[in-house]
């Protein structure tokens, strides 16, 4: 179960809401998007029950603010939906008015899940991505320092991992400013 729920429904239809309160601790109703902003920050899920134009448009401001699970609470059935290349960024799922609150719940985990794990390989890629980043400024490194002090790569990176203890500062960090300070001096 969901503590806060966002619902976000620009044009108050009425839509009955019990399935989603029966799936959360708190369910905030708003009806505009600076509404939206100031409480988007305390939710753990954001669902928008709105036409898939203004859905795209709010889903797009709620993420530029704070990335979080978002689900399309969806009564227009008789509206086309999106293709595939206009929904922006990813729904996490879509809910239904007719959905009972076990549905509703279930769909909610699922896309919750989802999210999460997708939060994580991001995260995951990123950490990797600065790996690599550091592994390329540190073989630079210890080639210019074997160039510089002529010694073999496997003393330069010692030297590197020695220096990198005694400023207390990241290998990668301590190997790109031996790198780009070598490359200003004979630039």
């Amino acid at each position: 179960m969901l503590k806060i729920i966002l619902f976000i429904e620009p044009k108050a239809k009425g839509t009955p809401m019990d399935s989603l309160k029966r799936n959360c601790k708190t369910l905030h109703s708003v009806k505009t998007e600076a509404e939206a902003l100031g409480l988007v920050m305390v939710a753990d899920a954001v669902v928008i029950h709105a036409p898939a134009a203004d859905m795209l448009k709010l889903q797009h401001a709620v993420a530029r603010t704070k990335k979080l699970p978002t689900f399309w609470f969806n009564s227009f059935l008789d509206e086309e939906a999106p293709g595939q290349d206009e929904w922006g960024y990813a729904l996490d799922g879509l809910l239904f008015p007719t959905m009972c609150p076990a549905e509703m719940g279930h769909a909610l985990s699922f896309g919750v899940h989802g999210w999460k794990q997708r939060k994580r390989w991001a995260e995951e890629r990123e950490s990797l991505m600065l790996r690599l980043e550091e592994r390329k400024w540190i073989d630079q490194a210890k080639a210019v320092l074997s160039e510089i002090k002529g010694i073999p790569e496997n003393e330069a990176y010692d030297f590197l991992r020695k220096q990198a203890m005694n400023e207390r500062k990241r290998i990668g960090e301590v190997a790109a400013n031996i790198v780009k300070v070598y490359q200003l001096i004979h630039g």
